[in-house]
């Protein structure tokens, strides 16, 4: 990659001449407070059993869901490690989450899942769940860590986030 003068930014995402804005770095801070609605502990949760059978049925061939959307795993969690370092995520619904989803808006977006009595089996399925290296769950350009938009934008922007 060529050099700009500056080792945070890559040659490739300065404007060209005559474009106002060059490209900068940004410090980005979010600071607010989630209300979790009251719900059981884990380990009491029925359906935990399907959560831990996806895991050890599919741990040995998984790899970084953003790596595979990218063909490239250069910037995940050392993958000559996996399958350690990879991580299970809940990817539409969180387990903590599912007492206080509005069925009427969760419906719109996945037809046949508000029903309460199954609920609980979906967001403990296949169809809620995706394998994330720890970098891309929980560590600098996490989905745990980013804002929505940020976490969409590096499956496309590589180098995107810096300490």
């Amino acid at each position: 990659m060529e050099s700009t003068g500056s080792s945070l930014i890559p040659a490739r995402l300065y404007a060209p001449p005559g474009l106002t804005v060059p490209a900068h770095a940004q410090q980005i801070t979010h600071h607010y407070t989630l209300l979790y609605p009251e719900h059981p502990e884990r380990k009491d949760d029925p359906h935990y059993v399907d959560f831990n059978h996806f895991r050890r049925t599919t741990k040995a061939t998984a790899k970084c869901a953003i790596g595979l959307h990218r063909n490239d795993f250069s910037e995940c969690t050392d993958p000559s490690k996996w399958p350690v370092g990879l991580e299970l995520h809940h990817h539409s619904i969180e387990f903590s989450l599912q007492q206080g989803i509005d069925l009427s808006w969760l419906e719109a977006d996945y037809p046949g899942v508000s029903d309460p009595d199954t609920l609980g089996a979906w967001v403990e399925s296949a169809a809620n769940l995706m394998w994330l290296c720890e970098r891309h769950h929980r560590g600098l350009d996490g989905v745990h860590v980013l804002s929505a938009s940020d976490y969409e934008a590096i499956k496309y922007v590589r180098g995107l986030v810096q300490e």
